[in-house]
C-alpha cells in the first residue's frame, strides 16, 4: 500500500504582492520518483523551498507523515526534506569538503561520533575520499555536484529535492549524477526533481507534475503527460524524441503496437531486435 509522506493543501505563497503559488494540492507517496516541469518562473523552486521549510506558506498547510507543519515544527521539514540547489556554489560555505559535509549534521545537534559517521558514510557513498581536504569551490562542476549531494545525504533525509541536478554538466558527469539518483532511489529515498530535460523526465520519473503560473496544470505518469498536447503547449514542453520515433515505427507497422514503448534509444533497439528475431523464427 502506498504511504503518503508529504502533502500540501491549498499551499499559497507570494513575494511581496506577486502570488507565486496558488492553492497547490498534491500528495507525494513514499518511494516515488517525481519530475517537476514547467517554464522558468512557474513556481517550481518556490514550491521546493516551502516543502523543505526554508520558506513558510502565506496560506495553506504542509503535512509530513500526516503531521501538520507549523511554526513550531517547521524545522522537521528542513531535516527530513533535503534540497540540493542547482548552483552547487550557492550551497557551499566551508573551507574544505569534510567541513562542508559536516555542517548540516552538526546543526542537528548530533553527537560528534554520529556526525563523523554520517560524514564518512556520505563521503564513501559519493566517492569523495580523495577530496575531503580540498576547498570545494576549486573542484570541477561534477565534483561540486557530488559534494552538494553528499551535504544532503549526511542529513539523512527521507525526501530529496533536486533543482536541475544536471544543469551545466557535461554528458559524462550528467550520466554519473543520473546513476547516483537511481542508486539513492533504490536505497529507499523519495526523489523530487525539477528538470527541463524531457528525455530525462520520460525515462527516469514515475510521475510528472507540470507547473504553469503558480498552478499544477497536470499530474500523471510520463506517458500520460507527454500525450497531452494541451499541457505541452501551455507549459512550452516538447515530447521526448524516443516517443515520437517509436510511434512513427508503430504507424509504419515496423514494430507492433502491442510492444510496450521504450524509454531510451538502447531499449528501443533491443525491442526491435527481439521482435525481428521472433518474427524470423516464426
Amino acid at each position: 500500500m502506498e504511504k503518503t509522506i508529504l502533502e500540501t493543501k491549498d499551499l499559497s505563497f507570494s513575494y511581496e504582492e506577486k502570488q507565486v503559488l496558488k492553492k497547490i494540492n498534491v500528495s507525494i507517496q513514499k518511494g516515488e520518483k517525481i519530475a517537476v516541469m514547467g517554464c522558468n518562473g512557474a513556481g517550481k523552486s518556490t514550491f521546493f523551498l516551502n516543502l523543505n521549510g526554508v520558506l513558510q506558506p502565506d496560506d495553506g498547510t504542509i503535512f509530513f507523515h500526516g503531521e501538520k507543519m507549523g511554526k513550531k515544527n517547521f524545522l522537521k521539514l528542513h531535516e527530513k526534506v533535503g534540497f540540493v540547489f542547482q548552483d552547487a556554489d550557492s550551497q557551499m560555505i566551508a573551507s574544505n569538503v569534510k567541513a562542508e559535509i559536516s555542517f548540516g549534521p552538526m546543526n542537528l545537534g548530533l553527537s560528534r561520533q554520529e556526525v563523523e559517521k554520517r560524514v564518512e558514510d556520505a563521503v564513501a557513498y559519493m566517492e569523495l575520499g580523495d577530496f575531503i581536504n580540498r576547498a570545494p569551490h576549486y573542484l570541477s562542476g561534477g565534483e561540486k555536484k557530488r559534494v552538494s549531494i553528499a551535504d544532503i545525504l549526511a542529513m539523512e533525509p527521507e525526501v530529496l529535492i533536486f533543482d536541475e541536478p544536471m544543469a551545466a554538466l557535461d554528458p559524462v558527469n550528467a550520466q554519473n549524477v543520473e546513476e547516483v539518483l537511481n542508486r539513492i532511489h533504490e536505497d529507499g529515498k523519495t526523489l523530487i526533481i525539477a528538470t527541463h530535460d524531457v528525455e530525462f523526465a520520460y525515462r527516469f520519473s514515475t510521475r510528472i507534475l507540470v507547473f504553469c503560473d503558480g498552478d499544477i496544470i497536470a499530474d500523471g505518469t510520463p506517458d500520460e503527460i507527454f500525450h497531452r498536447e494541451d499541457v505541452l503547449e501551455r507549459a512550452h514542453l516538447k515530447r521526448p524524441s524516443i516517443m515520437t520515433i517509436w510511434e512513427a515505427l508503430v504507424d509504419q507497422k515496423i514494430v507492433p503496437k502491442e510492444i510496450n514503448p521504450p524509454k531510451t534509444a538502447n531499449e528501443a533497439a533491443k525491442k526491435i531486435q527481439e521482435d525481428f528475431y521472433i518474427n524470423r523464427r516464426n
